[in-house]
């Protein structure tokens, strides 16, 4: 899995409108997220550093929830946009989560789990849980 890494608002207009993760690696206006919103009409995650999530609006918060888009907090640690405008989820992670999911274990377990190794944020993991074909 690929989430789409936005690291200004001169990037919006530009990227493919069938994203469907998006990092914002700015503190994002309403108007930022509108245009992102407007631009990618698929979008399912919006993932925010949580120093920018409190400064969200209630009002961006209740739209994005009517649009069924999740919001996120998190980070992408240790990437660079300037090699790639994608974060991809590592191997080891997606691995790790087979191996767990073959040992039976719930997807809640595997998220409490992963994000307490500091494998990814807690969130993000039960989004991959539940999109990704891991079996």
């Amino acid at each position: 899995m690929k989430i789409r890494v936005v690291s200004s608002r001169e990037e919006i207009p530009k990227i493919d409108p069938n994203e469907k993760v998006v990092h914002f690696a700015f503190r994002p206006s309403n108007k930022d997220i509108f245009s992102l919103v407007k631009k990618c009409p698929d979008v399912e995650v919006i993932q925010i550093p949580s120093s920018y999530r409190k400064t969200l609006s209630k009002s961006i918060e209740m739209f994005l929830d009517m649009q069924d888009i999740k919001l996120i907090e998190g980070d992408v640690w240790g990437h660079r946009k300037d090699i790639n405008e994608y974060y991809s989820i590592p191997p080891a992670v997606i691995d790790k989560i087979k191996e767990l999911k073959s040992e039976g274990k719930s997807n809640e377990n595997i998220a409490d789990k992963l994000s307490r190794e500091g494998k990814m944020n807690k969130e993000m993991l039960r989004y991959v849980l539940g999109k990704e074909q891991l079996n």
